[in-house]
């Protein structure tokens, strides 16, 4: 990943990233207290804001925190954020921990002042290696926790499980529960089936993706049918295509899974027209408010 933007947002301020600095006493440091947002921004323009704004709160309530911000007050950050850092592609990262307590107490849990931090940084950009003949991927078992729908700061496992991917010299790490297909370390999964894309259902075990549901509105538009749907090993092993999405990857091919291709080994033909209606999407809302 690129280096974070040179202005970041914390507490109210706007300042220099190195010379931002918390409490040592933060909940969020001692206790990974809190939950976090990602978005793509294009051309300066934020990417479904509202549904990264929905899913934040959502993300607070599950912890039982009240979100610091409105959704305007949040608009009025990210937009003065990005201005400060100039109108590129890039993604914001947003956080909200439970703030910082004098000491350390597992419980009760303490009504504080929160803290609130963003950065922006360059959004990568997929290689033309990757589009045109896809990414390697391995599979490993789910040792995450039961509430995978919450996008917390408690990522330990997920940074170990992408870590194999990474000693494997792979792309990511797509995961499995009895049997079962969920999600990757870091992205959703979709699998091409008959000419059907299906996606695990949403769950306490799968983080409900924006991006994912992009995709699935991309598919409608190129008269794929998407369906929710389990998915076993062995379907996820024969499919006919493999994709993975997140805020930092939009829709990318995965064509070999533990050293084993997917379908024909090259990028499918389903995921081209996905592709291609993401960037056309991206293009409409060009210069639209957000």
């Amino acid at each position: 990943m690129a280096e974070p933007l040179p202005i970041c947002y914390l507490n109210g301020a706007y300042v220099a990233i190195d010379e931002a600095r918390i409490s040592p006493f933060d909940r969020g440091f001692l206790y990974a207290d809190g939950g976090y947002e990602v978005m793509p921004v294009y051309a300066g323009r934020p990417f479904r804001f509202a549904a990264h704004c929905e899913r934040l709160t959502r993300t607070l309530e599950q912890i039982r925190m009240k979100d610091p911000h409105t959704r305007d007050e949040w608009r009025e950050i990210i937009a003065s954020l990005i201005a400060r850092n100039g109108p590129s592609d890039q993604y914001v990262y947003w956080q909200v921990t439970r703030g910082a307590e004098r000491g350390r107490t597992h419980a009760p849990l303490p009504d504080i002042p929160r803290t609130v931090f963003a950065f922006c940084s360059p959004l990568p950009v997929p290689g033309s290696d990757t589009l045109a003949n896809g990414l390697p991927c391995i599979t490993a078992t789910d040792t995450r926790w039961a509430r995978c729908d919450i996008k917390s700061v408690s990522l330990l496992a997920n940074v170990l499980l992408r870590q194999l991917s990474v000693d494997a010299g792979a792309a990511e790490t797509i995961l499995l529960r009895n049997g079962e297909l969920l999600e990757a370390s870091a992205s959703a999964v979709h699998v091409v089936i008959g000419g059907e894309l299906r996606t695990p259902p949403n769950s306490n075990c799968i983080l409900p993706g924006t991006t994912r549901s992009v995709v699935e509105m991309m598919a409608a538009r190129a008269g794929i049918p998407c369906i929710a749907a389990r998915i076993s090993e062995a379907e996820l092993r024969n499919a006919d295509e493999l994709w993975l999405s997140a805020a930092t990857r939009e829709v990318q091919p995965v064509t070999k899974l533990d050293g084993r291709p997917i379908g024909s080994g090259q990028p499918g033909p389903l995921w081209r027209k996905v592709f291609a209606q993401f960037q056309a999407y991206k293009r409409e809302l060009s210069g639209q408010p957000w």
